[in-house]
């Protein structure tokens, strides 16, 4: 069992940053690709990003491309998405998921997921 929790997530203007964070348990981690997902109130979850186990291989969404960077410290069990130039359209609660090895843009093939982190972004 892998236990994911994400922090980072918060209130910032239009064109800002925040840099979100995903600890996760075990020592396979390394074995895990990782993604970013988020929802917004009455729309279904939208994938964000994905990395591969060693953080060789990333993957963006359209909307995100040039503004968000994910990222992977496979010594420090974390994975974080960095993310520039927010626009109030980023409004969602972000939750970090996990799956063994391969990477996957699909909600359903994940394994594991984190509680979720809030991030509101105003005009």
């Amino acid at each position: 069992q892998v236990q994911l929790v994400e922090s980072g997530g918060g209130l910032v203007q239009a064109g800002g940053s925040l840099r979100l964070s995903c600890a996760a348990s075990g020592r396979t981690f390394s074995s895990y690709a990782m993604g970013w997902f988020r929802q917004a109130p009455g729309k279904e979850r939208e994938f964000v990003s994905a990395i591969n186990w060693s953080g060789g291989s990333t993957y963006y969404a359209d909307s995100v491309k040039g503004r968000f960077t994910i990222s992977r410290n496979n010594a420090k069990n974390t994975v974080y998405l960095q993310m520039n130039s927010l626009k109030p359209e980023d409004t969602a609660v972000y939750y970090c998921a996990a799956r063994y090895q391969a990477m996957a843009r699909r909600y359903e093939e994940y394994d594991y997921w984190g509680q979720g982190t809030q991030v509101t972004v105003s005009s």
